[in-house]
């Protein structure tokens, strides 16, 4: 990836959660050529790390309110945003619906081959569940969230959804449970994708020790709950 650009996008729906998006968004930054030039890194380390152009997508250019935090001004719409490699969704609330335009605007990025992947943070996974791009795969979402929608039945019961992960990659789907957990997809995605002397660097940077998928010290949460 070191000569390359990568294009991420970050989708923001009305009150996300703004550890869902920042966390995954800085750990994977430190790994950049930008960050590592910051740093004052050696030539050698930077020229392996590759350029990441953020784009922060919403219906419209309005700024998005989180839920708590500041505001986030967008820089691009459904229309307008460009092509991306990979697209990360934070966390807002599962049952409202989605802002008009982005089940297509899903529909057409997740179907176009450039995209790569799909990194879902949370509550970001139900929310986009109404798409139905979703439909057929295993999917990680917030535990405590879905054992109180499961029961009512509220789930999109199109979608395999896991209990006991704390993360899961299912082709081009990675999805992550609660909040802090989006930071551990963060670290497997790193890992998969950079340098291994960039992705130390990053782990000693975030003084952080991700956690694996499995066992999930959450996974109680679920347990007894029909979930599929």
């Amino acid at each position: 990836m070191s000569q390359e650009t990568i294009h991420f996008g970050v989708l923001f729906f009305p009150l996300f959660q703004w550890l869902d998006a920042v966390g995954p968004i800085d750990y994977i930054n430190n790994h950049s050529k930008g960050m590592l030039t910051l740093l004052g890194l050696p030539k050698e380390m930077i020229d392996k790390a590759p350029v990441i152009e953020w784009h922060y997508i919403s219906h419209n250019l309005e700024p998005v309110d989180a839920s708590s935090g500041p505001r986030q001004q967008p820089s691009n719409t459904y229309d307008d945003c460009p092509d991306l490699d990979y697209l990360l969704v934070p966390g807002p609330s599962p049952t409202d619906p989605l802002p008009e335009g982005c089940a297509e605007f899903l529909q057409k990025r997740f179907a176009d081959p450039k995209l790569k992947a799909l990194l879902l943070v949370c509550t970001g996974s139900l929310a986009i569940a109404q798409s139905g791009i979703l439909d057929g795969h295993h999917v990680c979402s917030n535990k405590w969230v879905m054992s109180r929608l499961a029961p009512a039945g509220l789930l999109n019961k199109n979608v395999h959804w896991i209990g006991d992960r704390r993360w899961h990659i299912d082709g081009k789907v990675w999805s992550a449970a609660g909040l802090t957990s989006g930071i551990d997809l963060a670290a497997e995605f790193s890992r998969q994708h950079f340098a291994e002397e960039i992705v130390k660097l990053g782990r000693e940077m975030g003084e952080y020790d991700a956690k694996p998928a499995h066992p999930d010290t959450f996974a109680f949460i679920c347990e007894g709950v029909k979930l599929n």
